[in-house]
């Protein structure tokens, strides 16, 4: 097993063959898209509902989604005790052979912090921790300032560069602070754009803290594509009875949406979301 590589640590210095398939048309669209699976999941630091702390539980579960990409919420890098000052996204990584960047919120003194990671199967070529705007929890008296926290890495995906991002909106009551994310996740995501107006392959995934409906959330839907289009409601929180669909995989157009599920992992207090992709190549 590989070393997974904690590529991004960012703001603290950051065949099976295929089947033959006989139709010539359908051949040829083959040989133009790849599959991709990308999950997005709170792991609540590595605690289930109880605060049963076991991270390889947590793994297990998303080993379970054969996810090729995972961005994931509430990660711990020997930040407290709760977590028995583990690195837990490295444990992750390691435990499923998996590339890992971390993009701590807070930091502390001994290179730990809480915040985001994306786990990839592919190579990360590059990753950023952005700044939104947040409150802190770490802080009597917040006020909304600029916070990293929002991950940004690259990878390839045979051959075609992919923009997956990562992040954890805030969860007040009051909109206005998730209001501001969104827009700035919006213009950090054209930064990658040309000039021209062309987009790169990009993915975004969170626990957005609203639903899809959300008028805050709406900035969002101009350029990106919420993959749940299944009847049901796709609740992901909280895990053991959920009643809220906060937890999202959102695609660009380089995408074609194939299924998207809500696995009923209990490992933490929120359900993972797993989108099944079809990415158009580059030639």
């Amino acid at each position: 097993m590989r070393p997974a590589p904690l590529t991004a640590v960012l703001a603290l210095a950051a065949s099976v063959t295929a089947t033959a398939i006989t139709a010539p048309a359908a051949s040829a669209e083959a040989h133009k898209t790849v599959g991709l699976r990308v999950a997005s999941y709170n792991i609540h630091y590595g605690a289930d509902s109880g605060n049963v702390f076991d991270p390889a539980r947590t793994a297990e579960a998303i080993r379970a989604m054969d996810a090729d990409i995972v961005g994931l919420q509430e990660v711990d890098v020997r930040w407290s005790d709760r977590s028995e000052f583990r690195d837990v996204a490295t444990e992750l990584a390691n435990m499923l052979d998996m590339y890992v960047s971390f993009a701590p919120i807070y930091t502390t003194g001994e290179d730990g912090g809480f915040g985001v990671a994306i786990l990839s199967r592919h190579p990360v070529r590059s990753a950023e921790n952005h700044d939104l705007t947040r409150l802190s929890t770490q802080e009597p008296n917040p006020v909304p300032k600029p916070m990293p926290g929002f991950l940004e890495v690259v990878v390839k995906v045979k051959g075609t560069p992919v923009h997956v991002y990562t992040t954890h909106l805030d969860f007040r009551s009051d909109p206005a602070v998730r209001a501001a994310q969104v827009r700035e996740t919006v213009d950090i995501m054209a930064d990658d754009c040309s000039p021209k107006g062309k987009c790169p392959a990009q993915v975004l995934t969170g626990d957005f803290n609203a639903g899809p409906d959300a008028a805050e959330l709406s900035p969002l839907w101009s350029g990106l594509t919420d993959t749940w289009t299944a009847s049901d409601p796709g609740f992901t929180y909280p895990a053991v009875t959920p009643e809220k669909r906060i937890d999202f995989v959102t695609v660009s157009d380089a995408f074609t949406v194939r299924n998207t599920v809500v696995p009923q992992a209990l490992a933490s207090d929120h359900r993972p979301v797993l989108a099944e992709l079809a990415l158009r190549r580059h030639h």
